[in-house]
Parts: structure tokens; C-alpha cells; sequence
């Protein structure tokens, strides 16, 4: 419910009204209103904060005084009852001018209503549990207010969210961010709602928490009251003045130089940075609000060991050491000793240091828990040997990896039972994984996508918390020695090898801590320089088991490169660059790839879609005497996918290349790199990394359900951008790669009968992609084969009611096709956001099975 009376009328305030705090606002006809009353404002919140009675109108008032009673007595929350559910209500108004309408939402299976020392309270047991509409529910496109009372009653961060349903065939963010609540629990927000609503969901939070919740609501706004409040002080901001005035200038000068709608999204962009706390994008803020466990969590994984059951895996932790600080290693065994899974072995295994007081220290520990077994070894072997000392101890059905001075989470061995539980014949299990520096401190988290074989040959991505079946370990001889430092990739790329990917098991969630102290890997990749180099060898024997002919180097950054072998002859490559009008840029990409490609067996097969402009008319012709060039004429209204697959059957490469017309080659191994991923049996389609004329990246890959369907990765960002993680620097597998420059084997091409052409523009290439998926291959990713994408400079933008009628036709195409693929992308991890393209931190996280958290 609204927390104050809603104000739909816009406010109009002059300068000399602001300054002084007063507003003279008219109030609606009725009981209450049919007389104007002197409300002492503060201009910055722009609503009603005092009452100054008319003394001439002494009758007008008891009567709006009563009316006003009576009104909030009905905005008080209220629990309904209905078949031993219980609602609460929130005052809607859905159009400025129309009064408040009461709208019941309904707590879903994990929220529970309680009484508290207070009164009611509720208590959630869910990642993102929440009150959400049923039924018919409407609610226009436009500016609102988001304003109510929400107290955390047992200390937990409170998060409010709200998570909307739009109408069919929009492409837009599904979660809004509400503020936190402010010391007395009030929040209040102004928020665009893009697109009309159908279902609205509110989350007061993460995980297991209390809370008791107040009044509510959501009321349209004007335009202008929506950029009064933009304009002025947010609460706790002080008088701000000058800064508002600032602001406003900024915002006149922005209209004038780049029109209402761009100045007026900027101004939005500012207020949505000033409303959040500034620790918002911060890893420790976003540690503090989601991965910290209470004792309420603490309390929830007990009962989760519980419905384990009696019987459950062991897992025998695999710990050698050498020379290790004390301080570090007694954190480590203790991390292990904290776990709430109680069916744990801890491997020790010294490798004959030479202090003394490591092996003290293990036997203290050893002495006081039957679960702890320890050796020390008669002389130094490395940590290969030392970790295989530790292997012939386990007793376990799975093995954890833990080096000696890093820490388990108190929940990593529980989620590593449940998976193994739920699927058991699972050989091998990963975490994500963050740094811990000497004081504890929380940073550079690594969220990891689901397996891709490409990604583990580019980078041990796989590296922490890694939980493997002991008799495959054992199977495959264990850790070999000569890779030290790299001894646990080696190891994973020999027991992947042995496993289906339906048997590799990737859990998000951050379960282990690396130490970053000075000569750790985790603090930088060069602080081992063998280690690189035993990871490259690694690699590359793995290659070598597997008969592919292909070889890996080692990258500057302490990554991998596989370079793929291409038969002789090498395939010929047909590429189809559909066009029309625009010489300057046609000639631009074919004179590039004519006269910068080293592959010299390929066609290019320009697709002439009604270019009536002289030049081009004249340059397409001029075309038809060059060598590896055909013009095609297509006279038929632009549809990207029925001119390419008309183009297609008319060609015949074994490798089919899609290029836009505006593309322009870099690097002039291009089509070596791509093809030598195109023909391996696997994969499907193969993308590029594509930059702007600026040299800030265009396409690094495609991420699933970004701003909707899906976006570009990293698009914006300087070129040399690593990337989480660094993946922007290595090959890896993703869903999906853009067709503006995407190759592909014919005969996978004609196995899914090509594009579909029900989708004329746009998504044609991403559904192409997730078909390719759905048969079976792997779709890939390079970086080393670079070019210029002037983005769809001669198709133009989404500017007629035509255009978006399109668009919105086949955003929702791509929604009814592929709805759970997109909500769960398994290259991008839910950790992070889908309103970004740089793999920014999810505030909240989304559930791990990828559920939009929307109403029904």
C-alpha cells in the first residue's frame, strides 16, 4: 500500500516555491477535497508532508480530516484470508487521475506468515520468495512510484525487488532494484515500466529471512512529476540546490543536443546511481547482501543435512602441504572442520617440510578428530607426489581438492552431496570461486559457466572447489608429476575425458576461497611461472590423447590458444554478404577480404537486394568481372534468412560463411581460425570477435535472456578488455554468435533446413544458433579472428510502427520457441545480470535454474 496518499496531478513549483518549501496543490473533488489546503512540502520528495489548516474553512477541514482517516485506514496492510492463503493488499493507481485501486498479492510456498514480538511478521525460506498477482492484472507503460514499509525483524539485509510480466513480444529488463530500506524502514523509488504489465511480483529479499511489511504501492506518475523527481534531492542528500540546478542544466543542454528521449534516460541513469547505495556494483556489498551465511542460513543447511538421510557419500578432502604458515594452514583444516556435511575424510599429506611446526600443528588436529588422517612424507617430491600420498589415505567415494592454505565454505561439501545424491553417476562436480586476502577481505569472484571442454583447453576454469569420483581418479593414475602447478588441470582434463557432459556437474555458487598472498597464483597468473607452461603441455598432450591433430601455445597472459588443423586440400568456403545501396561500405568488406585474407579457396556470393542507388549499381556491376566474386540479384522484400538460405542453395563451399555487408577483415588468418573450428565434427556455428570503427568491442559472443532475449557480450568495451574472468582473451563454446559474421558446415546448415524465415530481421542468426544446440553441437567463439562490424549501417534502426511491430513479432517468436533456453544461458552464470553486457553482479541473484522471477 501507497505510503502516502498518491498525488497524480503533476506539481508545478516554481523557483521561489522551491526555495521556501511551500506548494499550493489542488486536491481532488470529493468529501476531502473540494477546497484547496496549504501543504508545507520539501520540494525534493514532491508529496504532501504537512497540513496548515484555513482558519475560514474550520468545516471543510473536519470533514477532509475524517475523509482522510477513513482513507488511511483502508491503506493500512491487510491480510486476506482465502483457503488458508493469506495476501496482502497494495493500492495501485494505474492511471494518473483515477483513484487507487487495492490489488491482492499472494505469498508464494516459501514465505510464511508468523507472529512476531510486534506483531505480524513473515518469514521467507526461499532465494528470491516473494508476494505476486494472480489472475487478470494490468498495468500500462509509463513512470511510477514505488513507495511502502518494509523492516527486517532478525537483522537480515532486506532487498526489495520487483519483477515484472510484460505483454507478449517485448524485449525488455523483467527486475527492478527497489532502494534499500532506509533506517525506518521506509523505501520509496521512481521507476519506468517500458513496456504494459501483466503480472507483478515483489521480493523483500534473499534467502532465509524475517521481516514484517507496511503499507505499499504503486502510483502513476506524469512525465513531469516523473522528472521533478529525478531533478531534485533524494532523501539523506541534504537541500542539494546546486546540484539539482546542475542537474537540471545538464538535462536542457542534453535535449538540445540529443533530443527529449536520450536526455531524459541519462537523467534516469543518474537518479538509479544516486538511489542505490554506491557499494551496489562493489563484490563486498553484493557478498554482504547475498553469500553471507546468519545463523539462520547456518540453521536451514542443517536441515538440509538432515533430509539427506542416513546414508550419504564420503568425500575425503585432499590437503598437501609444505612449509605452510601456521596461521594459513590452521584456517584451512578448521574450514574443513566447519563444514555442516559431517560425512567428511581430510587427506593430509606433508611433503617433508622442514619446519617443524607444520607437522605439529597437522598431528594437534589429527589427535583430536577421527576424521583427519595424516602422513608425512620421508622426503620432498612436489606437490604431485604429496597430493598422491594424500589420494592413497582416501577412503572416500569422492575426492575434494584443497591447496594448504585456502578455505572451504561451511556449506561446500553439502552442495557437493546434494548434486551427488541427486545424480549418481556424476564423476565429476566444480564451484565458483573467489580470493580471501590475509585479512579476510572477499574479492575477484570468479562466476563460471557450465562445462565447455573449448574453456577448460583455453584456461583451468574449472580449478576451485573441484570434487571428483575417487575411483576415476585413480583409474587415470592420479596426479602426474612433471605438472606441478598445473597438476589439477592435467588431472580434470584426464577425467573429463572419461566422462559424458552429462556427468560433469557445475554448481553456481561461490564455495571456496583462494588465498591471494604474495607468491599465490590467485594473486597473479605470473607469480608461477611454471605453472603456464605445465598447463600448455597439459593441453597439449590431451590433444594429442584425443587424435585431433591440433597443438596449443601458451598466451602472454598465462592462457592457452589451440590451433586447429585444417585438411589439405582445404575446404572451400562460400560467403554470402546480402546488400543494398551502400558502395562505399560493400566495396569496403569485399576489397578487405579479397586483399587481406591469407585462405585464399573461397567464394564471396554478394546478394543484391534492390540497391537502386547509382554507385552501388555501378559497383555491383563492376563486381561481375572479378575473380571469387558472383553478384545475385534478389528482388524481394528484405528477409535477412530467405535471402541467405535462397543465396545458399545456389552455392556450393562446404563451409557456408554469413557476412554482413558492413563487415571489414583485421586479422588475415580470419578464415583459417574459423574454419579449423567449423569442420571439427561437434561443432556447429563458429563467431568472431567484431569491434567498432573506434576499436571498443561489438560482439564477443551472444549471452541468452540479456535485456530480454539476448545481446552482445562486452559490446563497448576498449579492445584488450579481458573480461571475467579473462574470457574475452581465450576460444570457448557459448550458445549463440552473431550472424554478421558466423561460419558453418553446409551440411549442418542444410541438416536444420537452414534460417528460419518466419524471423526477417532480427534473432535469425541466435535461433539458428540454438537450433544448432539442439542438435547436438557445440557452437564456439574465437577472438583470434578479428574484424570491423559498421553495425547494420545499411538496414537502418527500428524507427517506424512497422519496424517494431516486427520486432515485437519476433521477440515473441524466440519467447514462445526457446522461453527455458533463454532464461538459463549455460555459458553465463546467474550470478550475474541480465541488464548488463560486461558480467556485471546479479543484485539479487537469479535462482540457478534460471526462473524469471515474474508473476504467473
Amino acid at each position: 500500500m501507497v505510503s502516502q496518499p498518491c498525488q497524480p496531478k503533476a506539481l508545478v513549483i516554481s523557483p521561489i516555491q522551491f526555495l521556501t518549501g511551500y506548494v499550493v496543490q489542488r486536491r481532488p473533488a470529493g468529501p476531502a477535497g473540494r477546497h484547496s489546503t496549504l501543504n508545507r512540502v520539501k520540494a525534493r520528495e514532491g508529496g504532501a508532508l504537512g497540513r496548515r489548516e484555513t482558519a475560514d474553512k474550520l468545516s471543510g477541514y473536519r470533514a477532509a480530516l475524517s475523509a482522510v482517516v477513513t482513507s488511511w485506514r483502508a491503506l493500512v496492510p491487510r491480510v486476506v484470508s482465502r483457503k488458508s492463503e493469506e495476501a496482502v493488499r497494495w493500492e495501485v493507481v494505474a492511471r494518473a487521475g483515477e483513484p487507487p485501486v487495492a490489488v491482492e498479492l499472494w505469498p508464494d510456498a516459501f514465505l510464511e506468515p508468523i507472529d512476531g514480538e510486534d506483531g505480524p511478521e513473515w518469514r521467507s525460506r526461499g532465494e528470491r520468495s516473494g508476494f505476486g498477482t494472480k489472475g487478470s492484472f494490468a498495468l500500462p507503460a509509463g513512470w511510477y512510484e514505488v513507495s511502502g514499509q518494509l523492516n527486517s525483524t532478525d537483522e537480515s539485509t532486506l532487498v526489495p525487488c520487483l519483477y515484472l510480466a510484460y505483454v507478449p513480444g517485448s524485449d525488455g529488463d523483467h527486475q527492478i532494484l527497489l532502494p534499500d530500506p532506509d533506517r525506518n524502514g521506509r523505501v520509496r523509488a521512481l521507476v519506468l515500466l517500458k513496456y504494459d504489465v501483466t503480472g507483478l511480483r515483489f521480493s523483500p529479499g534473499s534467502g532465509i529471512l524475517r521481516f514484517r511489511m507496511g503499507r505499499f504501492g504503486i502510483c502513476r506518475l506524469t512525465r513531469a512529476n516523473a522528472l521533478w523527481k529525478m531533478l531534485v534531492p533524494l532523501e539523506g542528500e541534504g537541500s542539494g540546490l546546486a546540484r539539482a540546478l546542475a542537474r537540471g542544466g545538464r538535462f536542457l543542454s542534453d535535449c538540445l543536443g540529443a533530443g527529449v528521449s536520450t536526455a531524459t534516460a541519462r537523467l534516469f541513469s543518474s537518479y538509479r546511481k544516486r538511489l542505490h547505495p554506491r557499494e551496489l556494483g562493489d563484490y563486498e556489498g553484493w557478498v554482504l547482501r547475498f553469500d553471507t551465511l546468519g545463523s539462520a542460513m547456518i540453521g536451514e543447511l542443517g536441515d538440509r543435512v538432515a533430509r539427506l538421510g542416513p546414508v550419504k557419500p564420503l568425500i575425503s578432502v585432499l590437503l598437501p602441504t609444505y612449509q605452510t604458515p601456521e596461521r594459513w594452514l590452521r584456517k584451512c583444516i578448521e574450514s574443513v572442520q566447519a563444514q555442516v556435511y559431517p560425512n567428511w575424510q581430510l587427506c593430509i599429506a606433508d611433503d617433508a617440510s622442514s619446519d617443524p611446526k607444520v607437522m605439529e600443528v597437522i598431528r594437534e588436529y589429527a589427535g583430536s578428530d577421527p576424521r583427519i588422517v595424516a602422513v608425512r612424507r620421508e622426503s620432498n617430491g612436489h606437490i604431485s607426489e604429496a597430493s598422491n600420498s594424500a589420494l592413497e589415505m582416501a577412503s572416500g567415494d569422492f575426492v575434494a581438492l584443497l591447496d594448504h592454505d585456502d578455505e572451504l565454505r561451511p556449506h561446500a561439501l553439502l552442495e557437493m552431496a546434494e548434486a551427488i545424491m541427486e545424480a549418481p553417476d556424476i564423476g565429476l562436480l566444480y564451484s565458483d570461486e573467489d580470493k580471501i586476502d590475509a585479512e579476510g577481505r572477499r574479492f575477484d569472484p570468479y562466476f563460471k559457466p557450465d562445462w565447455d571442454p573449448d574453456l577448460l583447453r583455453s584456461q583451468n576454469y574449472v580449478c576451485h572447489l573441484t570434487v571428483i569420483r575417487t575411483e576415476l581418479v585413480r583409474a587415470v593414475g592420479g596426479f602426474r608429476k612433471g605438472f606441478e602447478g598445473s597438476q589439477d588441470h592435467d588431472l580434470i582434463l584426464r577425467c573429463t575425458e572419461c566422462l559424458l557432459p552429462s556427468q560433469i556437474r557445475h554448481i553456481p555458487k561461490v564455495l571456496y576461497h583462494w588465498r591471494a598472498i604474495p607468491g599465490s597464483t590467485a594473486l597473479t597468473r605470473d607469480a608461477k611461472d611454471y605453472a603456464a607452461t605445465a598447463g600448455v603441455r597439459a593441453v597439449d598432450e590431451q590433444l594429442s590423447r584425443s587424435g585431433t591433430g591440433a597443438r596449443a601455445e601458451e598466451l602472454s597472459h598465462g592462457h592457452y590458444r589451440v590451433r586447429w588443423p585444417l585438411p589439405s586440400p582445404r575446404p572451400k568456403v562460400s560467403l554470402v554478404v546480402p546488400t543494398r545501396d551502400k558502395a562505399g561500405l560493400l566495396r569496403l568488406c569485399i576489397d578487405s577480404i579479397l586483399q587481406r585474407s591469407t585462405y585464399r579457396d573461397f567464394e564471396i556470393v554478394v546478394v543484391d537486394n534492390g540497391s537502386s542507388e547509382p554507385d552501388a549499381v555501378e559497383y555491383l556491376e563492376s563486381l561481375r568481372g572479378v575473380d571469387q566474386v558472383r553478384v545475385l540479384r534478389y528482388d524481394a522484400p528484405f528477409n535477412y534468412s530467405a535471402i541467405n538460405n535462397w543465396a545458399i542453395a545456389q552455392c556450393d563451399g562446404e563451409v557456408i560463411g554469413l557476412v554482413n555487408n558492413d563487415i571489414e577483415v583485421i586479422t588475415p588468418d580470419w578464415l583459417e581460425e574459423m574454419v579449423s573450428h567449423a569442420i571439427r565434427p561437434d561443432v556447429g556455428a563458429v563467431g568472431a570477435m567484431l569491434y567498432y570503427p573506434n576499436d571498443t568491442i561489438q560482439h564477443a559472443g551472444v549471452i541468452l535472456g540479456v535485456h530480454g532475449v539476448a545481446a552482445h557480450a562486452y559490446a563497448g568495451m576498449v579492445k584488450g578488455y579481458p573480461g571475467h574472468g579473462g574470457r574475452v582473451r581465450v576460444a570457448q563454446g557459448l550458445s549463440a554468435v552473431t550472424g554478421a559474421c558466423l561460419l558453418v558446415k553446409r551440411e549442418r546448415f542444410e541438416q536444420l533446413g537452414g534460417l528460419d524465415e518466419t524471423l526477417a530481421v532480427a534473432f535469425n542468426d541466435i535461433d539458428f544458433c540454438l537450433r544448432l544446440r539442439e542438435a547436438g553441437y557445440r557452437n564456439v567463439w574465437t577472438p583470434f579472428a578479428e574484424l570491423y562490424h559498421h553495425e547494420s549501417a545499411s538496414r537502418g534502426s527500428e524507427d517506424t510502427e512497422a519496424k517494431k511491430k516486427r520486432f515485437s513479432g519476433e521477440v515473441q517468436f524466440m519467447m514462445n520457441r526457446w522461453d527455458g533456453m533463454l532464461l538459463r544461458d549455460p555459458a553465463y552464470n546467474p550470478n550475474l545480470s541480465l541488464q548488463d553486457l560486461n558480467f556485471a553482479l546479479s543484485f539479487p541473484p537469479r535462482n540457478a535454474d534460471g526462473r524469471r522471477d515474474i508473476a504467473p
